[in-house]
């Protein structure tokens, strides 16, 4: 008996102490966030550029913190806050192929489909024949060997309702730099073709089909292709240049008229909790794809070498994490999206001008190294 009792005894504190030890875990996870801000607002203040960087950490489908520092706009004293709205960059490109899978879902098409089947213009590329047929899945994982620019002039201007056109126009200055799936080689005239390819086998206008089959079912109601007048207000005023060179604000502004072609591989707005929403969603936690698709495009699809992506995603494990994400950089914005696959903590930072010394990337994967380790 007396054994007995003094085993539960020993079981009663062992669970105490683990109850103990994980409130005490809860409780630093508001303190890492505090710090994870206050370095931020620390960068902010060094850089010393007039800008704001906002941010949402997430735990699965849940918010556990965020915020944003500095000024919106250089021109005033306004603070940036959680509606500021920045531009995504190639995050764009994590929507495009999200919106690949929803046609593969839906009968539309299949990865390894010919992109001519539904776009034939693509045989005007520089290079192409039957012995180079590009896939969706080539596409979409930068596989596909084309270089990462057109050999065109002005065609990443110009009015956003253009840019089929300038698709069209810059497909025949587009060339091969490697063979189909030889390499992992990025390619943003590549998920340009791939958006219209998409829409063109939808027969749905690819913006219209976005925020249809994306924004809207997931309440991101801060997210754009247009930023309407009646939100301009929120906007964030873009500042090109650095780290040597001059600080402007011209060349973001004339972007927000029109991108060029560079619209389903870079032209959305939105926030940080609008962001967060996709990223719940890639968790698994809305029914906008399945899970065998959502791990599909979680895995990786390029050939050996420094570089893994998955499709829309870039891939990254090392040192007990395994991250999903992309890194978005355009005229005036940086931003980055993670999260960790395994714990799902999650991470996005926006941030309205190029250069300062938060490293997007580091900061956001050093933040959930601390947020994982707690939960050990």
């Amino acid at each position: 008996m007396k054994n007995t009792i003094a085993a539960l005894l020993l079981i009663a504190l062992v669970s105490c102490d683990v109850s103990s030890t994980q409130e005490s875990n809860r409780n630093d996870v508001p303190s890492l966030i505090t710090e994870f801000e206050n370095q931020l607002k620390k960068d902010i203040d060094d850089d010393d550029i007039g800008g704001s960087i906002s941010y949402a950490v997430i735990k699965g489908d849940k918010i556990l913190g965020a915020n944003a520092v500095g000024p919106a706009s250089i021109d005033s004293n306004v603070s940036a806050d959680t509606p500021t709205i920045y531009r995504t960059g190639s995050i764009s490109k994590s929507f495009t192929a999200f919106l690949m899978m929803q046609a593969v879902q839906d009968g539309i098409i299949q990865l390894d489909d010919p992109v001519e089947n539904y776009f034939p213009e693509i045989r005007n590329l520089d290079g192409y024949s039957d012995s180079r047929k590009i896939t969706f899945q080539q596409l979409a994982s930068h596989t596909s060997g084309l270089v990462r620019e057109p050999d065109m002039e002005n065609a990443a201007s110009g009015p956003i309702e253009e840019w089929e056109n300038k698709i069209l126009a810059s497909i025949p200055n587009t060339r091969f730099q490697s063979e189909l799936g030889e390499r992992y080689s990025y390619s943003n005239i590549g998920f340009g073709i791939l958006g219209l390819a998409v829409s063109r086998a939808a027969n749905v206008p690819f913006m219209e089909m976005v925020e249809e089959r994306i924004f809207e079912p997931l309440n991101m109601t801060n997210s754009f292709f247009v930023v309407p007048d009646d939100r301009m207000k929120d906007l964030s005023k873009g500042l090109a240049g650095g780290p040597t060179g001059e600080i402007n604000s011209e060349r973001p502004a004339l972007e927000h008229d029109g991108r060029g072609y560079k619209v389903p591989n870079g032209g959305i707005y939105s926030t940080p909790l609008d962001l967060a929403k996709f990223m719940m969603c890639n968790m698994g936690y809305m029914d906008l794809l399945s899970e065998d698709n959502l791990t599909q495009m979680q895995t990786i699809q390029t050939p050996e070498g420094r570089q893994t992506y998955g499709l829309g995603f870039s891939l990254y494990q090392d040192d007990g994490i395994s991250t999903v994400g992309h890194g978005g950089s355009v005229a005036g914005y940086t931003a980055y999206f993670i999260f960790d696959k395994e714990s799902q903590y999650g991470v996005i930072l926006m941030r309205n001008f190029n250069f300062g010394n938060t490293n997007l990337n580091l900061r956001s994967i050093s933040l959930i190294r601390k947020l994982k380790k707690l939960a050990m």
